[in-house]
């Protein structure tokens, strides 16, 4: 590779740069896929922190019924771990048949229809803002579990959080994934030392105990149609262990070859290692006794609730097995804080790839398909994180009734995705035998990927099948037990967020129609009359006169607007005494208005003259400092934006560079920084001449 590739010109690189890095050629796109053992972390942070708080919301909800209630526990958990492993298999075979990236959106578009389509994807971004706030909400509680005294500046420490995701994320998917890989074994490692360090006490006859144990919970007397929700509740609570799972389907693009392969075995390996964590911190958190109240003032014997916030409950289990105050405790509350905070980057990953893909399909702006200097889809990333910020400052980064707005999205996604590879399988499975093996592997080709058999296709359908019915009941479930507790604002936002996307379809449709050539072109323009727009005599219009002169339109013209007699008096004298012989033409204003003299006059012109085209010149100062745009009038933006709508004009912007603009392009007359000192010469800016000044004079 030249060295031209490895390092961009200066004129490309700009203060962002300091943060971003410097920008990247596109023929390092391929350098920035992923290989397994970092995409691991990339896509299955989401997944695997999930487990902090997901046994921790479980066995709130339960608590609230009393400590009985903590009895049905183990069987709310096995639950989850069979809906958790249906729903990995299930997405197994959706990166198979569709490893484009479009994941459960590709899929429901595909085969359920444009609507369901959208619905999808309207719940999948709420999902994924859902997950940075989430993520990042529970980060900053296990800080806090750590460090008390920081809870006054929670929503500020989440703020803060955000904002350093967003800024690694935008340099670059290779560099976040090496940044976020660490932290990411760190908190597995941990947690399974964690685990294997508890059951170990437990078969030695030495149980740990949570400081927890000892408290006792002020549970309400409940009828049975209350007990039978609070056990859903319980499980809906649970379920939040499932977030993220779907992240690999929608970045199979990011992975090496073979891409297919490598995503579904870093998919089984992040479920399989989900369950471990979830099935083993559940354990041990019943077995140590860890109470959790959603009002910690409910637990008797505790009188700090007032003062102090509650620990989590992977802090209380670590505490137990390791000591408060150990340095192995310190170490879990660590990664776990930083797992949690680096999970929101799975959605960092999933919201800008899943904008691309709707912005390719003309449901989204197509700035969210235009990949940034560091060769990621930056304008995702910087809409993610604002509306993630917004949320937790709105809900002040509670984690507990932000818990609440979450996994509402996923499960519409896995419910409308699951039912879209049944019809995907059914109608494959209609086709002759033949056409399977011509066709090979159902959906896009993709690397090594044998073709199917027809008894493949009926295995997967039926995975599919029982996962699509697993999750809609789970959706049924979420829905009536997290309604009334703020998931209602998620069934707000989507079909917002639908409208909105079907609304940015229909308008890319209708311009696409407008703009599409007819069957018969004729060309009929006759003619080419240049207009230069004269203020006062300047550098900058003698520049635009010279412009025009040499592109040798059929006839020119000056035209200036007179707006002051004094003013238009000595812009008269000063012509004469350039001795421009090019024709000036003075338009009267007596409303002090620009530019409905000249497009009137231009009009005229039209009327007279046919289909003959006209070139309106204008100078335009080009500054290097944002506040000198202040300083400058902006009338010539003004009539500019005018005469674009008017029919056969064309405006011509001819640009005059300030001295401030040098600091744009590099060009100094001033010496640099040790200049000097090292006894260089000072380049000095050239003079500009007055352009065309004599030529002018000649006409």
């Amino acid at each position: 590779m030249t060295n031209e590739a490895e390092e961009p010109p200066a004129e490309l690189k700009s203060p962002k740069h300091w943060i971003i890095g410097d920008p990247l050629p596109t023929e390092r796109l391929e350098g920035q896929l992923l290989p397994k053992r970092v995409a691991l972390p990339v896509f299955a942070s989401d997944a695997l922190s999930s487990v902090a708080y997901a046994p921790q919301e479980l066995l709130m909800v339960l608590t609230a019924g009393g400590l009985a209630f903590l009895a049905f526990a183990p069987w709310v958990a096995a639950v989850v771990v069979l809906l958790l492993a249906t729903v990995a298999l299930s997405y197994r075979q959706l990166i198979r048949a569709y490893p484009s990236g479009g994941g459960d959106y590709e899929v429901a578009h595909k085969n359920l229809g444009e609507k369901a389509g959208v619905l999808v994807a309207s719940a999948l971004l709420v999902d994924y803002v859902m997950t940075v706030v989430v993520s990042v909400a529970s980060g900053v509680d296990n800080i806090i579990s750590a460090f008390p005294e920081l809870n006054p500046w929670r929503v500020e420490l989440a703020v803060l959080f955000v904002v350093l995701l967003a800024a690694v994320n935008l340099r670059g998917v290779s560099e976040s994934g090496k940044a976020f890989a660490v932290p990411t074994y760190l908190f597995a490692g941990s947690v399974l030392l964690l685990i294997g360090s508890g059951l170990v006490q437990i078969l030695m006859g030495n149980p740990p105990v949570a400081e927890s144990a000892a408290y006792q919970v002020e549970g309400e007397q409940l009828a049975q149609a209350a007990f039978v929700l609070l056990l859903l509740r319980s499980f809906a609570s649970g379920c939040s262990a499932l977030t993220g799972v779907e992240a690999v389907a929608n970045g199979v693009p990011a992975f090496r070859r073979p891409k297919v392969r490598n995503a579904q075995k870093t998919l089984m390996l992040m479920a399989g290692l989900a369950i471990v964590l979830f099935v083993g911190l559940t354990t041990l958190a019943l077995v140590s006794g860890v109470h959790y109240a959603e009002d910690p003032c409910s637990l008797i014997g505790w009188d700090e609730c007032a003062t102090a916030p509650q620990p989590s409950l992977i802090a209380q289990i670590a505490a137990a097995v390791f000591g408060n105050g150990s340095i192995l405790f310190f170490v879990i509350q660590a990664a776990a804080a930083l797992v949690l905070l680096l999970a929101a980057n799975t959605a960092f990953n999933g919201f800008p790839l899943l904008g691309s893909v709707l912005a390719r399909d003309g449901y989204a702006p197509k700035s969210l398909s235009t990949r940034g200097d560091r060769l990621i889809y930056s304008n995702g990333v910087i809409i993610l994180a604002t509306a993630a910020a917004i949320i937790l400052v709105i809900f002040q980064a509670n984690l507990t009734l932000l818990i609440q707005l979450y996994i509402i999205g996923v499960f519409v996604s896995f419910t409308l995705g699951q039912s879209g590879m049944v019809r995907h399988w059914l109608r494959l499975l209609r086709q002759p035998p033949a056409s399977h093996r011509k066709r090979g592997r159902p959906g896009p080709a993709a690397d090594d990927e044998r073709p199917m058999t027809r008894g493949a296709m009926i295995r997967s359908l039926c995975i599919n099948a029982f996962g699509a019915s697993l999750t809609a009941v789970v959706l049924i479930v979420v829905t009536i037990t997290k309604f009334t507790h703020g998931a209602w604002m998620v069934f707000l936002m989507m079909p917002i967020l639908f409208l909105l996307m079907l609304g940015v379809h229909r308008y890319y449709r209708d311009v696409e129609k407008e703009i599409e050539v007819d069957a018969t072109t004729t060309f009929g323009s006759a003619g080419d009359h240049a207009i230069v727009l004269v203020g006062r005599m300047q550098k900058p219009t003698l520049k635009a006169l010279d412009y025009a002169i040499a592109a040798k339109h059929d006839s020119i013209e000056a035209v200036h607007v007179s707006i002051d007699e004094e003013q238009t008096k000595q812009l008269k004298r000063d012509w004469v005494k350039q001795n421009i012989h090019v024709k000036l033409r003075i338009l009267a204003s007596p409303y002090r208005d620009l530019s409905y003299p000249l497009i009137k006059y231009i009009k005229q012109h039209r009327e007279e003259h046919g289909s003959e085209v006209v070139t309106v010149y204008m100078p335009q100062y080009i500054v290097g400092h944002w506040w000198e745009n202040i300083l400058h009038n902006h009338k010539a933006r003004r009539i500019r934006q005018k005469l674009m709508l008017v029919h056969g004009v064309t405006v011509a912007l001819v640009p005059w560079l300030l001295d401030s603009s040098d600091m744009i392009y590099g060009r100094r007359s001033r010496p640099l920084p040790g200049q000097d000192r090292r006894g260089e010469p000072v380049r000095p800016v050239p003079r500009r001449p007055v352009p065309g000044a004599d030529a002018n004079r000649r006409r």
